[in-house]
């Protein structure tokens, strides 16, 4: 990865809300942010807007996978949103594994799961970097 990513977005995709969390490798934590109530186009427009508001160098996506790391029919709409987010806004994507992120989040006490999420994804994706 080269060391100019320094600001990343990281977006816990799901079917009603999606979780947004912004997050500085030099810091190495993340910090939630409202989440997105939007579905379709209009999720893509509330990204958009994060965007433009916080320049990140990169997004990085939650992938969720079945406990033993099996796909299922969410795994497939995350590295299709994934694709699409690369596609529109022409920035690197980081797909993470995101198993137990919303599980975490909520035995945490986060008042916004989703967002919690995304902050859990970014971080444990920002230590992998080390």
């Amino acid at each position: 990865m080269p060391a100019g990513l320094q600001t990343f977005l990281a977006i816990d995709l799901g079917q009603k809300r999606t979780g947004i969390a912004i997050g500085n490798r030099l810091i190495g934590s993340a910090t939630p942010q409202p989440s997105i109530h939007a579905q379709g186009n209009a999720r893509f427009d509330c990204i958009a807007q994060r965007i433009h508001e916080w320049q990140p160098d990169a997004l990085v996506i939650g992938i969720p996978v079945h406990p033993d790391g099996a796909p299922h029919d969410m795994t497939r709409q995350a590295q299709r949103f994934s694709r699409q987010l690369q596609g529109r806004f022409g920035l690197p994507v980081f797909e993470v594994d995101e198993r137990y992120s919303t599980t975490e989040a909520l035995s945490s006490g986060a008042r916004d799961a989703d967002a919690a999420a995304a902050a859990i994804i970014l971080e444990q994706f920002m230590r992998s970097l080390s």
